[in-house]
Parts: C-alpha cells; structure tokens; sequence
C-alpha cells in the first residue's frame, strides 16, 4: 500500500473518531439535560456515529484495493473544509488544521500511486 493512501486513510480515520466522540458529547448532554432539544441531540448522536462508520468503511475498502471508498472519503472532505470556511468566529489555527486535513487527505487519496493501488473493480464485500 502506497504511503500517502495510508496516511490519508489514518486522517480520515481519525476524523471518524472525533465524530464518534462528538457524538458522544450529544448523548451526555442529553443526559445531563444540557441539550436544548432532546431528540435532536439523539439524531445527531446517531448520524454522527453512522456517518463515521461510513468512512471508517470507505478507509477500509480503499486499503483492499477497492476504487468505491474514494466518494465517501473526498466528499466528506470538501464538506469539512466548505463547512470550517464558512463559520464566523472559529479560530484561524482551527480553520487551517481542518482545511489542511482535508487537503492533505485528499492528495493522499487521489496520488498517482494510490489511484493506481485502490482502482480494482472487485465489487465490494460484507464478509471479507
């Protein structure tokens, strides 16, 4: 496996963990009472932790080879930079880490060595 995937995929995946841990954050706030709206915080929770499955899963099939997970991975990309760039009020070291991490995964992923490491047409499988 090229170098650059495996980093990008190691940005992503931790990307996916601060998801997980954000959504973390809903539910304790739900407990606690601190969320404004309950069933929000829980939605929330939810498609937090569903969406970082979903990349988890796209890291994954990019480093067996299959072409799928680059989608999921660089789109979820150029949603976090559009979305950091777009807040008022963030701190400018954050805004640069977010949009570096986006950057830097995506040139992981679209490297020349990478492309050409992740292209198989296997079709995806939920056993392997």
């Amino acid at each position: 496996m090229p170098a650059p995937l495996r980093a990008a995929g190691l940005l992503v995946l931790a990307e996916a963990v601060a998801l997980v841990g954000m959504a973390g954050t809903f539910v304790v706030d739900a407990f606690r009472g601190a969320a404004p709206h309950l069933p929000s915080a829980i939605a929330l929770a939810v498609f937090f932790v569903g969406f970082a499955l979903m990349l988890a899963g796209a890291v994954r099939a990019l480093w067996r080879g299959q072409r799928w997970g680059r989608g999921p991975t660089i789109t979820w990309q150029v949603l976090q930079a559009a979305s950091v760039l777009t807040f008022a009020g963030l701190p400018t070291a954050l805004v640069v880490l977010a949009v570096g991490v986006a950057v830097a995964a995506v040139v992981g992923i679209l490297w020349p060595a990478s492309r050409d490491y992740a292209s198989g047409t296997r079709a995806p499988s939920a056993v392997m």
